[in-house]
């Protein structure tokens, strides 16, 4: 999916707050913020806008020498999905389809997103969640993703932000016992984006075989990514990708996906059959396999 020129806005939105997270005066933020505003000015906008937010971050980290700008960030909102998973699990528990709360868990917890929302919108995630079993979402691509999962052996799920992983759990314990589940993360910091060590305080590892991606960018551009993780990604018999980074880089792939995700801005919605504010749970199917069918 190419970048918009209303991404930059957001874009640019992202590298002030995390300059504000690593910077030790204002003084530095603003060379920061200088050296960004160069780099987006040159940015091919045929890319997709997770490339473009992995250049803008590169740059966050080399001018900073800060490995990880939302470090802390990402520990409070890791502590807030923490406690809300715990009521999550319980009402999952008692739900009439186990596997369909959990889901919709999974695509409450995108809320917290550092990227497409302000760093402040994670305050809200209780109030996202408290919605979770009576917000609108397509039921039919459930029952579908259900009943795919029952005949898969490999289920291959792309993590998104780190206060999902704690939602992303929930998920993986709802599926048939023996499949095998790969989860991906990505090689090193970017935004609040998991990585292998964040999966930690999950419990991802006693569920789910953690791997990354190969790169630092948010989303999966596939060409970055390494020979390693391009093997599990074409193995999979069912690939769930969370997020919209995942949807913006990974909407032409070339094998059927799951996306699931909430829609955040209207650039999104424009490009989709969606609306701002929508849960999303659909199915990719490149090309030729529609054709196909």
């Amino acid at each position: 999916m190419k970048t918009s020129a209303a991404c930059i806005a957001c874009l640019t939105r992202q590298a002030a707050e995390a300059a504000k997270q690593a910077c030790t005066d204002e003084a530095q933020a603003e060379q920061v913020l200088q050296r960004v505003l160069a780099q987006t000015a040159a940015f091919d906008l045929s890319l997709s806008p997770p490339e473009m937010a992995q250049l803008i971050h590169r740059v966050l980290r080399q001018e900073t020498d800060c490995h990880d700008p939302y470090a802390k960030m990402k520990a409070q909102s890791a502590a807030i999905a923490l406690s809300l998973a715990h009521n999550a699990k319980r009402e999952i528990a008692c739900a009439d389809d186990p596997f369909e709360a959990a889901l919709r868990f999974a695509i409450a917890g995108n809320i917290i997103d550092f990227g497409a929302l302000p760093i402040a919108a994670f305050e809200h995630a209780p109030q996202i969640l408290d919605k979770a079993l009576v917000q609108p979402i397509d039921t039919a691509m459930v029952a579908q993703l259900k009943a795919e999962l029952q005949t898969a052996e490999r289920v291959l799920i792309l993590a998104d932000n780190v206060g999902e992983t704690f939602f992303d759990k929930l998920l993986i314990e709802q599926l048939p016992p023996h499949v095998e589940v790969i989860y991906a993360v990505k090689a090193s910091p970017v935004i609040n984006d998991a990585t292998e060590a964040d999966t930690v305080d999950a419990g991802i590892a006693a569920l789910a075989k953690v791997i990354d991606t190969g790169c630092d960018a948010p989303g999966v551009p596939l060409a970055q990514c390494s020979v390693s993780f391009k093997h599990y990604f074409d193995s999979a018999d069912v690939v769930i990708a969370k997020g919209m980074a995942n949807f913006e880089s990974l909407h032409d792939a070339e094998r059927e996906i799951y996306f699931l995700t909430q829609i955040k801005c209207w650039v999104m919605a424009e490009r989709s059959a969606f609306a701002v504010g929508d849960w999303v749970i659909t199915k990719h199917q490149p090309e030729r396999v529609a054709q196909a069918s």
